[in-house]
């Protein structure tokens, strides 16, 4: 495979490549006056560019973390989002959730903070991966393909939970529903179920909609 190509790994549907954007947070040259900090995440920038373009990735913005950085992520839509951070990185990580609430992406953070709290709040905050001290191109790429496969598999869990809770939700609606037309029609437990599934078949809808239509009309009779 030439340098620079697609790889499997690296592509989400249809075999394009990954669109990512990064997040800078570290500071400029004229904020902290410091030139061998400015030129040490210089070179963090340069080994994270390297890294993605080698393995193929498509990175379609650098933006700073500044309060327009939810509106920017909303309209570019990647498919992950890198954070590069020298140190605390709240604020970035306040914009990044906003950014995300709505659509979960894998969030990768690159960070030289080793602090057990601020690790701790990076995660909870929807980080799906955070290295310490491990900026180097040619580890970008693993890096980047756990971090997707950790993200699919929560993708995947959260799924799951959220299908269970529903068909549980469903489930009380309908107990619910046979316990009206039980006390109101004087139905066995079988017949105001086959009534109910009658009901749902006729309007061609699912048994929780006809339960909660007709526990809606119960509520509103009184």
């Amino acid at each position: 495979m030439k340098p620079g190509s697609p790889s499997t790994s690296s592509a989400p549907t249809g075999g394009r490549p990954l669109r990512i954007v990064i997040v800078n947070s570290v500071p400029h040259l004229e904020e902290d006056h410091d030139e061998a900090a400015h030129e040490q995440a210089q070179q963090r920038a340069e080994a994270l560019r390297a890294g993605l373009l080698d393995a193929g990735y498509n990175i379609i913005a650098a933006l700073p973390a500044d309060l327009s950085l939810p509106d920017r992520i909303a309209g570019l839509q990647p498919d992950m989002i890198i954070i590069e951070a020298e140190s605390d990185a709240r604020d970035v990580l306040e914009h990044i959730v906003i950014a995300t609430r709505d659509e979960r992406r894998p969030i990768v953070m690159f960070t030289e903070d080793d602090d057990t709290s601020s690790m701790e709040a990076a995660m909870a905050a929807g980080v799906t991966a955070y290295i310490v001290a491990g900026l180097h191109s040619e580890r970008v790429k693993p890096v980047l393909d756990v971090a997707l496969a950790r993200f699919r598999q929560e993708q995947k869990l959260l799924a799951e939970l959220s299908d269970t809770r529903n068909k549980l939700a469903e489930r009380k609606l309908v107990e619910r529903a046979k316990g009206v037309l039980m006390a109101r029609k004087g139905l066995s437990e079988d017949q105001a179920y086959q009534k109910l599934r009658g009901m749902a078949m006729n309007r061609n809808l699912k048994l929780s909609e006809v339960a909660q239509r007709l526990l809606d009309a119960e509520d509103l009779l009184g």
